[in-house]
């Protein structure tokens, strides 16, 4: 019981404030979640309501930057030249600007020059945006210089003053206008007023993304202007439009705000508080279920591990698991002639077994191990020592004695660095010293036709590798690569944090993928591919699976061939490379 009571005490206690600490970070980072969630979808729809003001503004654009406009608006003269104006440039310019946009848009420009006719509509109650075929109208300044708003207009800042506001009749039928002036530039200290403009749209265009759906069941959002008064609501029992702000119930809501940055509105969505309770409360309940079932699970094995078991059997258990790791030198004594006491003798004497027998393998296999090396060591082709000695009868018939000589020691400085006193690890230096005698006495053979480069990293030079992993590729190549009357051959060496890799690199004619299949599988037949399968079972018998050769290559293009070995300064006794 003390030792349940212990376990419970250890485990129970912290699974409890391990699961508070876990629920207590779920829920704030579902409600940090949730609010960005928030802020981004009303971002989105504060940069729709954004496009469409900007777009509205387009529209206006067009014409308060004509530059030829004012100089149209300022006739000088009455009677059929401002008729043939209004005819052919400005009622033509103000349904271009119109046609620049798909979305239902009235335009009144005000004109201050009167010498031009008035051209509108009496609409008799009629929202002008419901009327088929009509989209301004063109009357004087003077109807509206008595207009609360119009006198209200700001001075004229140029390119900057325009004001978005409902006047007339845009409240009865849910529009807004943006009013602007038309200016004359030729004087930009001395700004003249020809005209003034209104473009009036709906306000369901403009907040048209304005959607109480997108930021969940039960939500609100307001549009309210610089007067904190309500211009625009979506949300079921969203307040009326010109509510107050102030007496909008905002209790168990959460709200976020954004100001649109072009007018003094303010873009709110209030999100019940429900909806992030509910999904906190599934968290909650969550942890709860898990550390109760935890809590059972937990006491059920604290129990019977602590009636069953003792510290007699923790001791079998710990040396059973370091049995279990490999180490086998533990031994477990008991006094007395029980149970543990044969279970501990048992013990003893598998340990004991199972390590002389573990020695027994890994001598045996260290020794097949030297003997395929051995074997594969052996196996190295050396058919171009046949073709060697018969260049060197030839060179002897026609009398081509320095060439001759020069093979001879090439092929001397080749085979006694390729016997190296019978070891098998020799520096990266030797090997590549190995493979230019090689190359030199290919040179003799081949001339001018076959061209060798070797970029290798000087700090490689000194590591040890396995003999002969280069010059049977080299070979390789100009047995079976010719593609033409020369051939190229790089071959690279580099060091990379946990190894070194050689490449081997030729332009020949290169071969097919199946080939490549075909030379890479160890399973193959033994008369192909045989010089790449010895150096990588070599590679693989020295340093393991990790390491070896891999082959790529294109028909017609060449073919890379990629040595990878360990990073080892120095020759190590076989047994232990080979381990």
């Amino acid at each position: 019981m003390k030792l349940f009571i212990s376990y419970l005490i250890l485990i129970i206690i912290p699974i409890f404030i391990f699961g508070y600490i876990a629920n207590t970070i779920l829920v704030d980072s579902y409600r940090k979640q949730m609010n960005n969630n928030l802020a981004g979808t009303l971002q989105q729809i504060q940069d729709n309501i954004m496009y469409k003001l900007e777009d509205t503004q387009r529209i206006t654009d067009l014409l308060y930057f004509d530059e030829k406009l004012p100089i149209q608006l300022q006739s000088y003269e009455e009677g059929w030249v401002n008729y043939q104006i209004t005819k052919d440039y400005l009622l033509p310019k103000f349904r271009q600007v119109l046609d620049s946009t798909n979305r239902e848009t009235w335009l009144t420009v005000f004109l201050v020059d009167e010498k031009f006719p008035e051209i509108y509509n009496v609409f008799n109650n009629v929202d002008p945006l419901k009327i088929k075929g009509r989209f301004f109208d063109v009357r004087y300044v003077r109807s509206i210089e008595n207009k609360q708003w119009y006198r209200n207009f700001p001075e004229e800042d140029y390119s900057k003053t325009m004001q978005w506001r409902q006047i007339e009749d845009d409240a009865e039928y849910g529009r807004i206008s943006l009013l602007r002036r038309l200016v004359d530039t030729k004087k930009p200290t001395n700004l003249k007023t020809v005209g003034f403009m209104r473009v009036s749209v709906y306000l369901s265009d403009i907040f048209q993304s304005v959607d109480y759906n997108k930021m969940g069941t039960g939500s609100v959002l307001l549009i309210t202007g610089a007067d904190n008064r309500v211009l625009y609501a979506s949300g079921k029992n969203s307040p009326m439009y010109g509510s107050n702000w102030d007496k909008i119930n905002v209790k168990d809501h959460a709200v976020i705000s954004k100001q649109l940055q072009t007018e003094e509105w303010k873009l709110s969505a209030l999100v019940p508080n429900t909806i992030i309770e509910r999904e906190t409360r599934k968290i909650n309940i969550l942890t709860l279920v898990i550390c109760f079932m935890s809590f059972i699970v937990i006491s059920i094995v604290a129990f019977g591990v602590s009636r069953f078991f003792s510290t007699r059997v923790s001791k079998v258990v710990s040396v059973l698991r370091l049995f279990q790791q490999g180490d086998f030198h533990k031994r477990v004594h008991y006094r007395g002639k029980d149970e543990f006491s044969m279970i501990a003798t048992s013990l003893n004497k598998l340990g004991e077994q199972t390590e002389h027998l573990i020695e027994e393998v890994y001598v045996t296999k260290l020794k097949k191990k030297e003997a395929e090396l051995e074997i594969l060591q052996a196996q190295i082709n050396p058919h171009f020592l046949y073709n060697t000695l018969s260049s060197i009868s030839r060179l002897a018939k026609f009398g081509e004695v320095d060439k001759q000589h020069q093979m001879v020691m090439n092929l001397a400085k080749f085979y006694r660095l390729s016997l190296n006193e019978g070891q098998s690890i020799i520096s990266i230096y030797k090997e590549l010293e190995q493979v230019q005698a090689y190359i030199d006495i290919q040179q003799v053979k081949y001339g001018d036709r076959m061209n060798v480069q070797f970029d290798v990293d000087s700090d490689i030079v000194s590591f040890m590798t396995v003999k002969l992993i280069l010059q049977p590729f080299i070979e390789n190549v100009l047995e079976h690569a010719w593609c033409g009357d020369r051939i190229h051959i790089r071959v690279t060496g580099r060091m990379t944090e946990d190894c070194i890799i050689f490449q081997v690199m030729d332009d020949g004619n290169g071969m097919s993928s199946d080939m490549v299949n075909i030379l890479s599988d160890p399973h193959m037949e033994a008369n192909r591919g045989y010089g790449t399968r010895n150096v990588n079972d070599r590679l693989q018998l020295h340093y393991g699976k990790d390491y070896g050769v891999t082959l790529h290559s294109l028909l017609g293009i060449g073919t890379t061939v990629t040595i990878r070995i360990p990073k080892h300064r120095r020759q190590t006794p076989k047994s232990r490379e080979m381990k």
